[in-house]
C-alpha cells in the first residue's frame, strides 16, 4: 500500500480540529452535542483518508454506483442536517432574547412579571 501526503495530512488536520472543538468543550463555550458531531464529521474524515476502500460500504448502502457520488450526497445529507440544526438553535436564541427584552421593558416602566425561565 502506497501512502500519499493526504493519507498523512488528513488524519492530522481531523486530530486538532477535534481537539479544539474538545478544548472549547472544557471552556464551556460549545456545547458537548456540537464536539460529538465535530468528532464524527472529523474522524469520519481521518477513516476515509487511511482506508479509500471504505467508501464502497456507502456505494452499497445508498444504492449509487460511484464511489465519489455516494460520498458527495452522504455529506450533502450531513450538512442539510447540520443546517437544520442551526436554523433550529437560532430559533430558540431568537425566543430567548425576545423574551429577555420583553421583561426588561416591562420591568423598566415598573410591571413586575413572573418568571416564565422558571417552569423550565
Amino acid at each position: 500500500m502506497n501512502i500519499t501526503a493526504y493519507q498523512i495530512i488528513a488524519p492530522l488536520i481531523s486530530f486538532v480540529a477535534v481537539a479544539y472543538a474538545w478544548n472549547l468543550v472544557f471552556r464551556q463555550k460549545k456545547t458537548v452535542w456540537e464536539a460529538i458531531l465535530w468528532t464524527v464529521f472529523w474522524s469520519a474524515i481521518a477513516y476515509i483518508s487511511i482506508e479509500p476502500d471504505s467508501i464502497t460500504y456507502l456505494t452499497k448502502a445508498t444504492g449509487i454506483k460511484d464511489r465519489e457520488n455516494a460520498v458527495m450526497v452522504t455529506f450533502l445529507g450531513i450538512l442539510f442536517f447540520i443546517v437544520f440544526y442551526l436554523i433550529m438553535r437560532l430559533e430558540a436564541l431568537e425566543q430567548r432574547q425576545t423574551r429577555l427584552i420583553r421583561k426588561m421593558a416591562l420591568h423598566k416602566k415598573g410591571i413586575e412579571v413572573e418568571d416564565e425561565d422558571d417552569e423550565r
